[in-house]
């Protein structure tokens, strides 16, 4: 087999944005185009950029005669992904934050009024998450997220107010919960898959 190590695909994010749009607005039509309208990004997040996780579930089938299980069932697979926000007073965020829609925020006078949600509610949106290094791009695709988990808020005086939420993504109205695209840049993979 042939050595197909290659430093040029190892990938360190160099930037990290985050967009969202109203629940099962499609991704842009060109793969790594800047986001246009109805797209809104919602600012810087820390450098540790975002945490992606998949968890899955399963439930082994035993069965009589067998030391082994003879099947084993996929119960869940969860997708969720965990960014912290610097700009805590961005109203995207803000809303996001605090589980309300972000016409909540729009100021009179120059100030914003609104309560916190007692039962929390189901706001949801699309989102995209792209990541860069280079000319090598990640970008996640979830037409169907809501915010599920909140860190927690200390305004300091040490530091920005650091504003960190997990989003759980959905099946959307026409595809799946994440749909990933990569731009390799320059870098040649072909070695990597048979000939045709």
């Amino acid at each position: 087999m042939a050595d197909t190590r290659n430093a040029d695909l190892t990938f360190g994010a160099t930037d990290y944005l985050v967009y969202m749009a109203a629940i099962n607005t499609a991704a842009p039509t060109t793969a790594f185009a800047d986001p246009a309208t109805p797209w809104h990004n919602l600012g810087w997040v820390t450098t540790e950029g975002g945490l992606f996780k998949v968890e899955e579930e399963s439930k082994d089938v035993d069965a009589a005669g067998s030391l082994e299980p003879i099947r084993t069932l996929m119960t869940k697979s969860t997708k969720s992904l965990q960014v912290t926000f610097l700009e805590g007073l961005n109203p995207l965020v803000r809303s996001l934050y605090d589980n309300v829609p972000v016409t909540s925020l729009q100021p009179t006078d120059g100030v914003a009024s609104y309560d916190l949600p007692d039962k929390p509610n189901d706001i949801r949106y699309a989102f995209l998450f792209d990541t860069m290094d280079g000319d090598k791009r990640i970008r996640l695709y979830m037409p169907n997220g809501k915010v599920t988990e909140r860190g927690d808020e200390q305004p300091q005086t040490a530091d920005v107010m650091p504003v960190q939420m997990t989003f759980k993504f959905y099946k959307g109205a026409t595809g799946a919960a994440v749909k990933r695209y990569i731009d390799y840049g320059d870098v040649d993979v072909s070695g990597f898959f048979p000939a045709p």
